[in-house]
């Protein structure tokens, strides 16, 4: 009798409840990098055809459309940014600055933040815009490249 339970072979094996939870990893996976990828403080960037790649900075501003003003992803007030630059410039550090400020936000309130940190001695500083693509390339005085 202990002859025959030894003879018989397992001859399937069931992957359903592997592929279940294969299934249900990846959609966990894809619900949480949703969450990662989306940025932290949103600004409608204004859109520019000679755009190009921003590089990291050690100073990183962003003016936002209701006229608060981050530092680095932080919530600050000029007076910040002023003691932030001093004590990196303090440290012997060159820093570098990227301003990206919302479309809607005012000439002025772009230019103080600028001025503010030029006065603090960061003199390598770039404004971030969204690339805009389009069929034609762009030309100087609006020639057209059509025929």
């Amino acid at each position: 009798m202990a002859s025959a339970l030894d003879d018989d072979e397992i001859t399937g094996i069931n992957v359903t409840p592997l592929v279940d939870i294969t299934l249900v990893l990846l959609i966990v996976f894809m619900m949480t990098t949703s969450f990662i990828v989306s940025p932290a403080i949103h600004v409608d960037l204004p859109k520019a055809t000679t755009a190009e790649p921003t590089p990291q900075s050690t100073l990183s501003l962003v003016l936002t459309r209701q006229g608060t003003l981050y530092l680095n992803n932080t919530l600050v007030e000029l007076d910040d940014v002023r003691r932030y630059i001093r004590t990196e410039r303090g440290k012997g550090k060159e820093l570098q600055a990227v301003l990206a400020a919302d479309a809607q936000v005012t000439h002025g309130r772009v230019v103080g933040v600028i001025d503010l940190v030029k006065s603090e001695g960061v003199t390598s500083f770039a404004l971030d815009t969204d690339a805009e693509f389009s069929s034609e390339t762009a030309r100087p005085n609006g020639e057209s490249g059509g025929r």
